[in-house]
């Protein structure tokens, strides 16, 4: 009768511990692949608002509403953006806006303000007040917005 348990093949500790090891490190690697995943799931919307504040601070404002809005074109239909006119985009964020002129900015980190949330918070320390901006960028569309939460560090 071939293949019955006297035909089995005779143990060998080498393979086994190979077998382990391989175990051990495809394990170890899912877990850091998961993490990083983790640790940078809003990744495409913190380097949203990095080129956000990038044009801010090279004073670049109409391109910074373009990415504010997720409309490069704007300017060709700006009866869309009635609800936040570059005018007044201009004022909150131009040199006399509540921030000032852009001369340096870093982003703290992000949140989900709520588990069923439309966007993300992102925390932004600029010009090293002690105080942090915090956007909000919608999941869907990438446009930025001021948040109804405040992020804290």
């Amino acid at each position: 009768m071939p293949g019955s348990l006297f035909d089995a093949p005779k143990y060998d500790p080498a393979r086994e511990r190979r077998r382990r090891v391989k175990i051990v490190i495809g394990s170890v690697v899912v877990m850091v692949i998961a993490l990083l995943l983790w640790f940078n799931r809003y990744w495409p919307q913190e380097r949203r608002v990095e080129h956000f504040f990038a044009q801010l601070k090279s004073q670049n404002f109409e391109a910074a509403y373009g990415i504010w809005t997720n409309d490069p074109d704007w300017k060709e239909h700006q009866n869309a953006h009635r609800r936040y006119p570059y005018a007044r985009f201009y004022e909150d964020w131009g040199p006399d806006g509540e921030w000032g002129p852009i001369r340096s900015y870093r982003i703290v980190g992000a949140m989900k303000s709520q588990a069923d949330a439309s966007g993300v918070v992102i925390g932004v320390r600029v010009n090293q007040r002690k105080e942090l901006c915090s956007l909000w960028v919608e999941f869907k569309d990438q446009s930025l917005g001021f948040s109804p939460d405040q992020m804290v560090e």
